[in-house]
C-alpha cells in the first residue's frame, strides 16, 4: 500500500483556514469525546441505563506563535473573525481525514515577552472546537 505524501506546511484545516508554519503551527492537540447514557432510578438496585448516543466532542488546539520563527498574528485575528460568525466548518487533519464539522467555542491568547510599544515577541494561544454534526 502506498503511503500518502505528508506536507509539513499543512497540519490541519478548519474550513478554508490552514494550520501550518506560515499561519499558526499548533504544538498540542487534545480531543475529548463522550457518550450519553440515560439512567432511571430503581428502588433497591443500581439505576438502569440505556445508551442514548454520542455526547460532546471537543478538540483543544494550543501552541505558540512567534512571527520571527513561525506563524503570524494576523492568523489569530482571522480565527477570531471566524469565531464571531458562529458558523461551523469541516475539520480535516493533515492526512486528509475529515474529523467532522466544528465551531470555535473559545480562544485564549497570552502575550509573552513584551517589547517596546507593547508588542509581544510571541503569543500563546489555545482554541476549543466543538463538534456540531451528528
Amino acid at each position: 500500500m502506498a503511503s500518502l505524501p505528508l506536507s509539513p506546511a499543512n497540519l490541519m484545516t478548519l474550513g478554508m483556514f490552514i494550520f501550518g508554519m506560515d499561519t499558526i503551527p499548533y504544538q498540542d492537540l487534545q480531543r475529548r469525546m463522550n457518550w450519553r447514557h440515560e439512567e432511571s432510578e430503581r428502588f433497591g438496585q443500581r439505576p438502569a441505563s440505556q445508551y442514548a448516543g454520542p455526547g460532546e466532542d471537543i478538540i483543544t488546539i494550543a501552541g505558540l506563535v512567534v512571527p520571527e520563527v513561525a506563524g503570524s498574528y494576523a492568523s489569530i485575528e482571522r480565527l477570531i473573525e471566524m469565531a464571531g460568525t458562529g458558523d461551523n466548518w469541516p475539520l480535516v487533519d493533515g492526512l486528509g481525514r475529515v474529523l467532522g464539522h466544528y465551531r470555535i467555542e473559545a480562544i485564549d491568547i497570552m502575550h509573552r515577552g513584551i517589547m517596546a510599544g507593547g508588542l509581544p515577541r510571541g503569543q500563546d494561544f489555545s482554541m476549543d472546537l466543538k463538534r456540531v454534526d451528528g
